[in-house]
Protein backbone atom coordinates (compact mmCIF):
# COMPACT_ATOMS: atom_id res chain seq x y z
CA UNK A 1 0.00 0.00 0.00
CA UNK A 2 1.48 3.24 -0.89
CA UNK A 3 2.04 6.04 1.58
CA UNK A 4 -1.25 8.31 3.24
CA UNK A 5 0.58 10.78 2.28
CA UNK A 6 0.68 9.77 -1.72
CA UNK A 7 -2.88 11.93 -1.79
CA UNK A 8 -3.92 15.07 -0.08
CA UNK A 9 -7.94 15.07 0.04
CA UNK A 10 -8.03 19.05 1.22
CA UNK A 11 -11.47 19.04 2.75
CA UNK A 12 -13.84 16.15 4.60
CA UNK A 13 -16.12 16.90 1.59
CA UNK A 14 -14.16 17.09 -1.28
CA UNK A 15 -14.72 13.50 -3.51
CA UNK A 16 -10.90 14.16 -5.32
CA UNK A 17 -7.88 14.11 -3.70
CA UNK A 18 -4.97 15.48 -4.98
CA UNK A 19 -1.56 13.49 -5.61
CA UNK A 20 1.49 14.64 -3.94
CA UNK A 21 3.81 12.56 -6.26
CA UNK A 22 3.67 10.58 -9.55
CA UNK A 23 1.40 7.16 -8.73
CA UNK A 24 1.60 4.47 -11.00
CA UNK A 25 -1.85 2.96 -12.15
CA UNK A 26 -2.54 -0.28 -10.05
CA UNK A 27 -1.17 0.90 -6.80
CA UNK A 28 -3.45 0.26 -3.79
CA UNK A 29 -3.42 3.81 -2.26
CA UNK A 30 -5.46 6.07 0.45
CA UNK A 31 -6.57 9.01 1.74
CA UNK A 32 -8.69 10.12 4.66
CA UNK A 33 -11.85 7.97 4.62
CA UNK A 34 -10.98 6.50 1.73
CA UNK A 35 -8.94 3.24 0.15
CA UNK A 36 -9.05 2.74 -3.34
CA UNK A 37 -6.77 0.99 -6.61
CA UNK A 38 -5.58 3.19 -9.05
CA UNK A 39 -7.06 2.66 -12.33
CA UNK A 40 -4.56 4.89 -14.31
CA UNK A 41 -0.90 7.14 -13.74
CA UNK A 42 -1.55 10.26 -12.25
CA UNK A 43 0.74 13.12 -12.12
CA UNK A 44 1.87 15.44 -9.26
CA UNK A 45 -0.70 18.02 -8.68
CA UNK A 46 -3.76 16.42 -10.42
CA UNK A 47 -6.72 14.90 -9.09
CA UNK A 48 -7.46 11.17 -8.63
CA UNK A 49 -11.41 10.27 -7.69
CA UNK A 50 -12.02 9.12 -3.96
CA UNK A 51 -15.85 8.32 -4.19
CA UNK A 52 -17.79 7.35 -7.68
CA UNK A 53 -18.90 10.78 -8.99
CA UNK A 54 -21.79 10.03 -11.51
CA UNK A 55 -21.90 12.09 -14.79
CA UNK A 56 -23.33 15.52 -14.46
CA UNK A 57 -22.51 15.10 -10.87
CA UNK A 58 -20.54 17.70 -9.14
CA UNK A 59 -16.68 17.48 -8.32
CA UNK A 60 -15.74 19.09 -5.14
CA UNK A 61 -12.50 20.14 -4.16
CA UNK A 62 -11.52 22.93 -1.51
CA UNK A 63 -15.49 21.87 -0.19
CA UNK A 64 -16.62 23.69 -3.30
CA UNK A 65 -17.90 22.74 -6.48
CA UNK A 66 -15.28 23.23 -9.41
CA UNK A 67 -17.30 22.22 -12.23
CA UNK A 68 -19.32 19.12 -13.44
CA UNK A 69 -18.20 15.36 -14.42
CA UNK A 70 -18.82 14.73 -17.77
CA UNK A 71 -18.91 10.85 -17.68
CA UNK A 72 -18.62 8.34 -14.93
CA UNK A 73 -15.85 8.36 -12.88
CA UNK A 74 -14.85 5.66 -10.62
CA UNK A 75 -12.67 5.92 -7.56
CA UNK A 76 -8.90 5.93 -8.45
CA UNK A 77 -9.56 7.26 -11.88
CA UNK A 78 -7.58 10.69 -12.99
CA UNK A 79 -10.29 13.98 -12.91
CA UNK A 80 -8.93 16.35 -15.64
CA UNK A 81 -9.81 18.08 -18.82
CA UNK A 82 -11.23 15.25 -20.50
CA UNK A 83 -14.35 14.29 -17.75
CA UNK A 84 -14.49 17.52 -16.04
CA UNK A 85 -15.87 20.39 -17.55
CA UNK A 86 -16.61 24.40 -15.78
CA UNK A 87 -20.36 25.02 -14.32
CA UNK A 88 -19.46 29.01 -15.08
CA UNK A 89 -21.38 30.37 -18.32
CA UNK A 90 -22.39 34.31 -17.82
CA UNK A 91 -22.93 36.54 -15.27
CA UNK A 92 -25.63 35.21 -13.19
CA UNK A 93 -24.85 31.40 -13.45
CA UNK A 94 -27.07 30.29 -10.67
CA UNK A 95 -29.78 32.55 -9.29
CA UNK A 96 -30.47 30.60 -5.98
CA UNK A 97 -26.63 30.76 -5.20
CA UNK A 98 -27.04 34.92 -5.69
CA UNK A 99 -30.02 34.63 -3.66
CA UNK A 100 -28.48 32.66 -1.05
CA UNK A 101 -25.63 35.62 -1.17
CA UNK A 102 -28.08 38.17 -0.92
CA UNK A 103 -29.20 36.61 2.42
CA UNK A 104 -25.61 36.25 3.64
CA UNK A 105 -24.86 40.43 3.54
CA UNK A 106 -27.10 40.94 6.37
CA UNK A 107 -25.40 38.40 8.80
CA UNK A 108 -22.36 39.82 9.18
CA UNK A 109 -18.88 38.37 9.29
CA UNK A 110 -17.40 37.29 12.32
CA UNK A 111 -13.28 36.70 12.10
CA UNK A 112 -12.21 33.45 12.47
CA UNK A 113 -9.77 32.61 15.89
CA UNK A 114 -7.15 31.69 14.03
CA UNK A 115 -6.90 35.01 11.69
CA UNK A 116 -7.13 37.11 15.19
CA UNK A 117 -4.45 39.19 16.71
CA UNK A 118 -1.39 36.63 16.93
CA UNK A 119 0.12 36.13 20.96
CA UNK A 120 3.25 38.29 20.23
CA UNK A 121 3.91 41.61 20.26
CA UNK A 122 3.79 43.36 16.41
CA UNK A 123 7.32 43.57 15.13
CA UNK A 124 8.99 46.69 13.06
CA UNK A 125 10.71 47.29 10.21
CA UNK A 126 13.31 49.69 9.10
CA UNK A 127 11.67 51.98 6.49
CA UNK A 128 12.51 55.33 4.74
CA UNK A 129 9.38 57.76 6.41
CA UNK A 130 8.31 60.16 3.65
CA UNK A 131 7.14 63.83 4.20
CA UNK A 132 3.42 62.92 3.14
CA UNK A 133 3.25 59.46 6.35
CA UNK A 134 4.39 57.04 3.36
CA UNK A 135 6.69 54.57 4.23
CA UNK A 136 8.86 53.26 1.21
CA UNK A 137 11.17 49.68 1.63
CA UNK A 138 13.31 50.94 -0.91
CA UNK A 139 14.73 54.41 -1.47
CA UNK A 140 15.67 54.61 -5.76
CA UNK A 141 15.11 57.08 -8.58
CA UNK A 142 12.36 56.32 -10.89
CA UNK A 143 12.02 57.70 -14.38
CA UNK A 144 8.46 57.26 -15.72
CA UNK A 145 8.02 58.29 -19.50
CA UNK A 146 4.66 59.67 -19.99
CA UNK A 147 4.59 58.04 -23.29
CA UNK A 148 6.27 55.02 -25.34
CA UNK A 149 8.37 57.60 -27.67
CA UNK A 150 10.48 58.33 -24.98
CA UNK A 151 11.35 54.86 -23.61
CA UNK A 152 14.87 54.24 -24.43
CA UNK A 153 15.79 57.86 -23.41
CA UNK A 154 14.22 56.81 -20.30
CA UNK A 155 16.22 53.83 -20.10
CA UNK A 156 19.75 55.55 -21.11
CA UNK A 157 19.06 57.93 -18.31
CA UNK A 158 18.92 55.22 -15.75
CA UNK A 159 22.00 53.53 -17.17
CA UNK A 160 24.01 56.60 -17.04
CA UNK A 161 22.65 57.43 -13.79
CA UNK A 162 23.45 54.58 -12.10
CA UNK A 163 27.02 55.17 -13.50
CA UNK A 164 27.20 58.84 -12.59
CA UNK A 165 25.65 58.81 -8.70
CA UNK A 166 26.78 54.89 -8.31
CA UNK A 167 28.44 56.25 -4.86
CA UNK A 168 24.91 58.32 -3.68
CA UNK A 169 24.22 55.45 -1.49
CA UNK A 170 20.63 54.84 -3.00
CA UNK A 171 19.10 51.69 -3.51
CA UNK A 172 18.73 51.59 -6.99
CA UNK A 173 17.70 54.10 -10.34
CA UNK A 174 15.40 52.61 -12.68
CA UNK A 175 12.75 52.92 -15.70
CA UNK A 176 9.47 51.97 -16.40
CA UNK A 177 9.26 51.50 -19.96
CA UNK A 178 5.94 51.23 -21.13
CA UNK A 179 3.84 51.28 -25.00
CA UNK A 180 1.09 54.14 -24.09
CA UNK A 181 0.23 57.24 -23.53
CA UNK A 182 -0.45 58.59 -27.06
CA UNK A 183 -3.29 57.86 -29.51
CA UNK A 184 -5.58 56.90 -26.48
CA UNK A 185 -8.68 58.29 -25.73
CA UNK A 186 -11.82 58.69 -22.63
CA UNK A 187 -11.09 56.01 -19.72
CA UNK A 188 -8.21 53.72 -21.94
CA UNK A 189 -6.23 57.11 -21.31
CA UNK A 190 -7.63 57.88 -17.82
CA UNK A 191 -6.41 54.59 -16.67
CA UNK A 192 -2.86 54.90 -18.00
CA UNK A 193 -2.27 58.31 -16.43
CA UNK A 194 -3.81 57.17 -13.01
CA UNK A 195 -1.48 54.12 -12.82
CA UNK A 196 1.79 56.69 -13.75
CA UNK A 197 0.55 58.71 -11.41
CA UNK A 198 -0.03 56.11 -8.73
CA UNK A 199 3.90 55.22 -9.33
CA UNK A 200 4.72 58.76 -8.97
CA UNK A 201 3.74 59.33 -5.35
CA UNK A 202 4.72 55.67 -4.55
CA UNK A 203 6.53 56.08 -1.45
CA UNK A 204 9.65 53.24 -2.75
CA UNK A 205 10.98 56.52 -4.93
CA UNK A 206 13.13 58.95 -3.14
CA UNK A 207 12.97 61.05 -6.04
CA UNK A 208 11.02 60.79 -9.82
CA UNK A 209 11.54 62.18 -12.84
CA UNK A 210 8.48 62.00 -16.01
CA UNK A 211 9.87 62.43 -18.87
CA UNK A 212 7.38 63.22 -21.82
CA UNK A 213 8.11 64.01 -25.86
CA UNK A 214 5.67 67.12 -26.10
CA UNK A 215 3.17 65.84 -28.90
CA UNK A 216 1.42 63.01 -26.81
CA UNK A 217 -2.04 62.97 -25.72
CA UNK A 218 -0.64 62.08 -22.19
CA UNK A 219 1.59 65.59 -22.63
CA UNK A 220 3.29 66.89 -19.33
CA UNK A 221 0.45 69.64 -18.96
CA UNK A 222 -2.00 67.58 -18.74
CA UNK A 223 -0.32 64.93 -16.87
CA UNK A 224 0.51 67.43 -14.10
CA UNK A 225 -2.89 68.32 -13.85
CA UNK A 226 -3.65 65.33 -12.18
CA UNK A 227 -0.73 64.64 -10.14
CA UNK A 228 -1.90 66.11 -7.46
CA UNK A 229 0.25 68.42 -5.05
CA UNK A 230 4.24 67.20 -5.77
CA UNK A 231 7.39 68.22 -3.87
CA UNK A 232 9.27 69.81 -6.25
CA UNK A 233 12.39 68.57 -5.02
CA UNK A 234 11.22 65.50 -5.37
CA UNK A 235 9.78 65.05 -8.43
CA UNK A 236 11.06 66.80 -11.83
CA UNK A 237 9.75 66.80 -14.94
CA UNK A 238 11.44 66.87 -18.46
CA UNK A 239 9.58 67.49 -21.94
CA UNK A 240 12.41 65.80 -24.84
CA UNK A 241 11.05 68.17 -27.49
CA UNK A 242 11.51 71.18 -25.80
CA UNK A 243 15.65 70.69 -24.82
CA UNK A 244 18.04 71.09 -26.94
CA UNK A 245 20.10 67.85 -25.14
CA UNK A 246 17.60 66.05 -23.22
CA UNK A 247 20.00 63.57 -21.81
CA UNK A 248 22.07 65.97 -20.16
CA UNK A 249 19.38 68.51 -18.92
CA UNK A 250 17.69 64.65 -17.09
CA UNK A 251 20.89 64.16 -15.77
CA UNK A 252 20.86 67.65 -14.15
CA UNK A 253 17.72 66.99 -12.97
CA UNK A 254 18.32 63.45 -11.63
CA UNK A 255 21.08 65.02 -9.78
CA UNK A 256 19.06 67.78 -7.88
CA UNK A 257 16.65 64.62 -6.86
CA UNK A 258 19.71 62.37 -6.07
CA UNK A 259 20.83 65.03 -3.53
CA UNK A 260 17.34 65.23 -2.28
CA UNK A 261 16.96 61.13 -1.76
CA UNK A 262 20.00 61.14 -0.40
CA UNK A 263 18.93 62.71 2.88
CA UNK A 264 16.74 60.11 3.62
CA UNK A 265 17.44 57.38 6.21
CA UNK A 266 15.97 53.93 7.58
CA UNK A 267 14.30 54.27 10.63
CA UNK A 268 12.27 51.76 12.98
CA UNK A 269 8.70 51.72 11.58
CA UNK A 270 6.11 49.20 13.57
CA UNK A 271 4.95 46.77 11.20
CA UNK A 272 1.12 48.44 10.33
CA UNK A 273 3.47 50.57 8.23
CA UNK A 274 3.62 47.77 5.74
CA UNK A 275 1.04 47.61 2.62
CA UNK A 276 1.79 44.14 0.69
CA UNK A 277 0.52 43.00 -2.28
CA UNK A 278 -0.50 39.21 -3.31
CA UNK A 279 -0.42 37.34 -6.56
CA UNK A 280 -0.38 34.33 -8.08
CA UNK A 281 1.15 33.01 -11.05
CA UNK A 282 2.34 29.89 -13.05
CA UNK A 283 0.33 28.09 -10.68
CA UNK A 284 -0.37 24.37 -10.44
CA UNK A 285 -2.19 21.35 -8.41
CA UNK A 286 -0.14 22.92 -5.60
CA UNK A 287 -0.73 26.67 -5.13
CA UNK A 288 -3.83 26.01 -3.72
CA UNK A 289 -2.64 23.39 -1.07
CA UNK A 290 0.91 25.62 0.14
CA UNK A 291 2.21 28.70 -1.22
CA UNK A 292 -1.34 30.66 -1.33
CA UNK A 293 -2.69 29.25 1.98
CA UNK A 294 0.59 29.82 3.58
CA UNK A 295 -0.10 33.66 2.32
CA UNK A 296 -3.28 33.65 3.59
CA UNK A 297 -1.30 33.14 6.95
CA UNK A 298 0.81 35.44 6.62
CA UNK A 299 -1.86 37.84 5.60
CA UNK A 300 -4.31 37.39 8.87
CA UNK A 301 -0.85 38.06 10.71
CA UNK A 302 0.12 41.14 9.02
CA UNK A 303 -3.58 42.36 9.43
CA UNK A 304 -3.93 41.77 12.87
CA UNK A 305 -0.35 43.32 13.63
CA UNK A 306 -2.55 46.47 11.67
CA UNK A 307 -0.50 46.31 8.39
CA UNK A 308 -2.43 46.02 4.58
CA UNK A 309 -2.53 43.58 1.94
CA UNK A 310 -3.75 43.80 -1.39
CA UNK A 311 -5.47 40.70 -3.35
CA UNK A 312 -6.14 41.73 -7.68
CA UNK A 313 -6.75 39.12 -10.33
CA UNK A 314 -10.45 39.72 -10.15
CA UNK A 315 -11.10 37.08 -13.00
CA UNK A 316 -9.46 34.35 -10.63
CA UNK A 317 -12.34 35.12 -8.35
CA UNK A 318 -14.97 33.61 -10.71
CA UNK A 319 -16.33 30.95 -8.99
CA UNK A 320 -14.93 31.66 -5.89
CA UNK A 321 -16.46 34.78 -5.09
CA UNK A 322 -19.00 33.38 -2.33
CA UNK A 323 -15.69 32.72 -0.40
CA UNK A 324 -14.76 36.34 -0.73
CA UNK A 325 -18.70 37.83 -0.32
CA UNK A 326 -19.03 36.00 2.99
CA UNK A 327 -16.43 38.19 4.26
CA UNK A 328 -17.61 41.07 3.59
CA UNK A 329 -19.05 42.55 7.26
CA UNK A 330 -21.51 45.68 5.63
CA UNK A 331 -23.80 45.80 3.05
CA UNK A 332 -21.94 48.41 1.25
CA UNK A 333 -19.01 46.28 0.64
CA UNK A 334 -20.57 43.12 0.00
CA UNK A 335 -22.27 44.88 -2.90
CA UNK A 336 -18.76 46.58 -4.26
CA UNK A 337 -17.20 43.34 -3.93
CA UNK A 338 -19.98 41.86 -6.35
CA UNK A 339 -19.96 44.83 -8.81
CA UNK A 340 -16.37 44.48 -8.87
CA UNK A 341 -16.06 40.93 -9.82
CA UNK A 342 -19.77 41.22 -12.21
CA UNK A 343 -17.96 44.22 -13.60
CA UNK A 344 -15.54 42.37 -14.99
CA UNK A 345 -17.57 39.47 -16.31
CA UNK A 346 -19.16 42.29 -18.19
CA UNK A 347 -16.01 43.00 -19.58
CA UNK A 348 -15.16 39.81 -21.29
CA UNK A 349 -18.54 39.21 -22.50
CA UNK A 350 -18.87 42.82 -24.15
CA UNK A 351 -15.99 41.50 -25.87
CA UNK A 352 -17.43 38.49 -26.83
CA UNK A 353 -15.17 36.18 -24.65
CA UNK A 354 -16.43 33.02 -22.32
CA UNK A 355 -15.88 34.30 -18.97
CA UNK A 356 -14.22 30.36 -17.58
CA UNK A 357 -11.64 31.24 -20.15
CA UNK A 358 -8.72 30.21 -17.71
CA UNK A 359 -6.88 28.39 -16.33
CA UNK A 360 -4.08 28.79 -19.33
CA UNK A 361 -1.97 25.31 -21.34
CA UNK A 362 0.26 25.74 -17.83
CA UNK A 363 -2.10 25.47 -15.79
CA UNK A 364 -3.58 23.04 -16.95
CA UNK A 365 -0.39 20.89 -17.11
CA UNK A 366 -0.01 21.56 -13.66
CA UNK A 367 -3.19 19.79 -12.51
CA UNK A 368 -5.88 22.72 -12.58
CA UNK A 369 -8.65 21.59 -14.16
CA UNK A 370 -11.16 24.52 -14.41
CA UNK A 371 -11.56 28.10 -13.51
CA UNK A 372 -13.53 27.50 -10.19
CA UNK A 373 -10.59 25.21 -8.85
CA UNK A 374 -8.23 27.42 -9.93
CA UNK A 375 -9.72 30.47 -8.35
CA UNK A 376 -10.73 28.60 -4.99
CA UNK A 377 -6.64 28.46 -4.61
CA UNK A 378 -6.38 31.78 -5.49
CA UNK A 379 -8.49 33.52 -3.32
CA UNK A 380 -6.90 31.67 -0.44
CA UNK A 381 -3.80 33.95 -0.60
CA UNK A 382 -6.49 36.53 1.23
CA UNK A 383 -6.62 34.35 4.43
CA UNK A 384 -9.87 34.66 6.65
CA UNK A 385 -9.81 38.09 7.10
CA UNK A 386 -12.85 40.01 6.64
CA UNK A 387 -12.78 42.64 3.63
CA UNK A 388 -11.75 46.03 4.25
CA UNK A 389 -12.01 47.87 1.64
CA UNK A 390 -12.57 47.56 -2.47
CA UNK A 391 -10.65 49.54 -4.92
CA UNK A 392 -11.01 50.24 -8.66
CA UNK A 393 -8.02 49.92 -11.26
CA UNK A 394 -5.31 52.72 -10.43
CA UNK A 395 -7.26 53.72 -6.85
CA UNK A 396 -4.48 53.66 -3.85
CA UNK A 397 -4.84 52.20 -0.78
CA UNK A 398 -7.20 54.29 1.97
CA UNK A 399 -7.55 51.82 4.81
CA UNK A 400 -5.91 48.97 6.47
CA UNK A 401 -6.61 45.69 6.24
CA UNK A 402 -7.28 43.16 3.30
CA UNK A 403 -8.25 45.20 0.52
CA UNK A 404 -9.54 43.66 -3.04
CA UNK A 405 -7.73 45.46 -5.67
CA UNK A 406 -9.42 45.41 -9.53
CA UNK A 407 -7.10 44.17 -12.05
CA UNK A 408 -7.01 41.48 -14.13
CA UNK A 409 -5.30 38.11 -13.88
CA UNK A 410 -2.39 38.84 -16.70
CA UNK A 411 1.22 38.85 -13.71
CA UNK A 412 2.91 42.00 -15.39
CA UNK A 413 -0.79 43.81 -15.07
CA UNK A 414 -1.72 42.77 -11.77
CA UNK A 415 1.87 43.25 -10.32
CA UNK A 416 1.57 46.90 -11.49
CA UNK A 417 -1.51 47.53 -10.11
CA UNK A 418 -0.78 46.13 -6.50
CA UNK A 419 2.41 48.65 -6.99
CA UNK A 420 0.16 51.61 -7.84
CA UNK A 421 -2.16 50.78 -5.19
CA UNK A 422 0.51 51.06 -2.78
CA UNK A 423 2.13 47.86 -1.84
CA UNK A 424 6.43 48.87 -1.36
CA UNK A 425 6.82 44.71 -1.75
CA UNK A 426 4.76 42.13 -3.76
CA UNK A 427 4.50 37.89 -2.53
CA UNK A 428 4.28 36.06 -5.43
CA UNK A 429 3.41 32.24 -5.63
CA UNK A 430 4.25 30.02 -8.42
CA UNK A 431 4.29 26.26 -9.25
CA UNK A 432 5.76 26.39 -12.44
CA UNK A 433 8.46 29.45 -11.90
CA UNK A 434 8.86 33.05 -13.15
CA UNK A 435 11.20 35.30 -13.51
CA UNK A 436 9.02 38.34 -13.56
CA UNK A 437 9.50 41.45 -11.54
CA UNK A 438 7.43 44.55 -10.50
CA UNK A 439 8.63 48.18 -9.71
CA UNK A 440 8.71 47.01 -6.02
CA UNK A 441 10.28 44.43 -4.67
CA UNK A 442 8.81 40.64 -5.99
CA UNK A 443 9.26 37.80 -3.80
CA UNK A 444 8.62 34.32 -5.71
CA UNK A 445 7.15 31.54 -3.29
CA UNK A 446 7.60 28.10 -4.77
CA UNK A 447 4.73 25.82 -4.55
CA UNK A 448 7.17 22.84 -4.58
CA UNK A 449 10.64 22.04 -3.18
CA UNK A 450 11.31 20.73 -6.85
CA UNK A 451 10.85 24.11 -8.33
CA UNK A 452 12.95 26.09 -5.65
CA UNK A 453 15.50 23.76 -5.93
CA UNK A 454 15.87 23.55 -9.68
CA UNK A 455 15.86 27.32 -10.16
CA UNK A 456 17.13 29.37 -6.81
CA UNK A 457 17.72 32.29 -9.15
CA UNK A 458 14.08 32.54 -9.31
CA UNK A 459 12.79 31.27 -6.26
CA UNK A 460 12.89 33.35 -2.49
CA UNK A 461 11.15 30.82 -0.86
CA UNK A 462 9.77 27.59 -0.39
CA UNK A 463 6.39 26.79 0.77
CA UNK A 464 6.85 22.69 -0.53
CA UNK A 465 8.28 21.85 3.03
CA UNK A 466 4.42 22.07 3.47
CA UNK A 467 3.88 18.65 1.45
CA UNK A 468 6.69 17.19 3.57
CA UNK A 469 4.97 17.21 6.42
CA UNK A 470 6.32 20.62 7.73
CA UNK A 471 4.18 23.13 10.10
CA UNK A 472 2.05 25.83 8.57
CA UNK A 473 2.78 27.91 11.00
CA UNK A 474 6.34 27.40 11.23
CA UNK A 475 6.68 28.10 7.72
CA UNK A 476 4.79 31.40 8.81
CA UNK A 477 7.04 32.57 10.86
CA UNK A 478 9.99 32.29 8.17
CA UNK A 479 8.18 33.59 5.51
CA UNK A 480 7.42 36.98 8.00
CA UNK A 481 10.93 37.05 9.18
CA UNK A 482 11.85 37.36 5.34
CA UNK A 483 9.49 39.90 4.58
CA UNK A 484 10.66 42.09 7.59
CA UNK A 485 14.22 41.78 6.25
CA UNK A 486 13.21 42.56 2.65
CA UNK A 487 11.54 45.59 3.65
CA UNK A 488 14.24 46.64 5.93
CA UNK A 489 16.36 46.50 3.16
CA UNK A 490 18.82 43.65 4.94
CA UNK A 491 17.52 41.17 1.77
CA UNK A 492 17.57 41.62 -1.69
CA UNK A 493 14.85 39.10 -3.52
CA UNK A 494 15.76 37.74 -6.87
CA UNK A 495 13.61 39.74 -8.87
CA UNK A 496 16.12 42.59 -7.47
CA UNK A 497 19.42 40.83 -8.00
CA UNK A 498 18.48 39.80 -11.68
CA UNK A 499 17.28 43.08 -12.17
CA UNK A 500 13.84 41.99 -13.43
CA UNK A 501 11.78 44.96 -13.02
CA UNK A 502 8.74 46.65 -15.11
CA UNK A 503 5.22 47.77 -15.23
CA UNK A 504 2.22 46.75 -18.04
CA UNK A 505 -0.56 48.91 -17.79
CA UNK A 506 -4.50 47.46 -18.85
CA UNK A 507 -5.64 48.69 -22.31
CA UNK A 508 -8.57 48.33 -23.33
CA UNK A 509 -9.97 50.61 -26.12
CA UNK A 510 -9.38 52.54 -29.51
CA UNK A 511 -5.78 53.60 -30.60
CA UNK A 512 -5.64 56.41 -32.67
Amino acid sequence: MASAQALIRIHPSDNVAVAISELAAGLRTETTGAEFVLREHIRAGHKVAIEPIARGGLVVKYGFPIGRATADIAPGQHVHTHNLRTRLRGLDDDPHRRGALDASASAGFRVPEDARTPCVPPPSFDGYERPDGAVGTRNEIWIIPTVGCVNKVCSRLATEGRRRFSDAGLDGIHAFEHPYGCSQLGDDLARTQRILADLVHHPNAGGVLVVGLGCENNNLAEFRGILDEVDAERVGFLASQEVEDELATGLELMERMVAHAGEATRRPVPVSRLVVGLKCGGSDGFSGITANPLLGRVSDRLIAWGATTLLTEVPEMFGADEVLLARCPDRDLFDRCRGMIDDFKRYYLGHGQAIHENPSPGNREGGITTLEEKSLGCVQKGGRSPVADVLGYGQRVRRRGLNLVSGPGNDAVSVTALAAAGAQLILFTTGRGTPLGGPVPTMKISTRSELAERKPHWIDFDAGTLLAGGSMEAAADRLIECVLRTASGRQRVRNEENDAREIAILKDGVTL
